[in-house]
């Protein structure tokens, strides 16, 4: 799998359950009611979800860690995030992983923000990695990059409307602050369908008043590991269901483990 070129409060709602649940089955072949549970509830009174997510990747000079992380592991992904769900008293219905690699749209022209589609693990987990394997980090000209618009694609992302639970998660890695959106917006290969400012991005996420049109309020998580510059902490302070892991400018996340990586996502299912 390729990539294609792209064309046009501060928590999380908690969600609890009772770990030692204790439930009576009828046993057809002995008659009896068998007390069940207790310790570990049974696979079939797990919550089952339906699980979308969007890595957003900086593909600029520094990342090589992150993106070095995401390659190593990608084999391995589905059923980390699978045993970590089980520790929770969770289980994945159906899993679908998609990437947006960004850069700067005026330094690094049409190799500024690439796509994939969704790929359903584990049976594509073969071209996940294909996808993340082909990633090199360059190019990205001045500090800010367009991490914004890599937000706008990721929003916009078909998610999957089956299923009573649902998570559309949004997990974005980036050393650096990011342009206004629309920074780039004079470069040819700069997609048509932008929101025209920070405001109009602001209304794609939504919030508990406004539903967005692109997003369900309930299903969707924002997890940024990024600075603390503008737009980012604006995000982090003014977004719904955000959680903020934050980065060092310039460093490239070197900070970051994989395990930090599935600790994140597992606790915003």
């Amino acid at each position: 799998m390729r990539f294609e070129l792209a064309q046009s409060s501060n928590y999380f709602p908690s969600e609890s359950i009772v770990n030692e649940m204790i439930y009576f089955v009828y046993d057809i072949k002995t008659n009896t009611i068998q007390e069940k549970g207790g310790d570990k509830m049974d696979a079939d009174m797990m919550m089952k979800y339906n699980v979308d997510m969007v890595f957003c990747i900086d593909a600029t000079g520094s990342m090589n860690h992150v993106i070095d992380t995401v390659k190593n592991n990608a084999l391995n992904f589905y059923r980390d995030v699978v045993d970590s769900m089980e520790m929770k008293q969770k289980s994945i219905n159906t899993m679908r992983v998609r990437v947006v690699i960004f850069r700067d749209y005026v330094a690094d022209k049409e190799k500024a923000m690439l796509t994939t589609r969704f790929f359903t693990l584990p049976d594509e987990e073969r071209e996940f990695e294909a996808a993340v394997s082909s990633v090199v980090a360059h190019g990205g000209g001045d500090a800010p990059e367009d991490g914004l618009e890599a937000l706008a694609y990721a929003i916009r992302s078909d998610w999957n409307p089956e299923g009573l639970k649902r998570r559309n998660i949004i997990v974005l890695w980036t050393d650096a602050p990011t342009h206004e959106i629309g920074y780039g917006s004079r470069e040819p290969n700069y997609p048509k369908g932008m929101p025209a400012n920070f405001s109009e991005l602001t209304e794609w996420w939504g919030d508990e008043q406004m539903e967005s049109p692109f997003i369900k309020n309930a299903a969707k998580r924002l997890i940024l590991f990024a600075p603390d510059q503008p737009y980012w902490t604006d995000i982090v302070n003014s977004w719904n269901n955000v959680i903020h892991y934050p980065s060092v400018a310039g460093a490239g996340l070197q900070e970051m483990t994989y395990r930090e990586i599935i600790d994140a996502i597992y606790n915003s299912i």
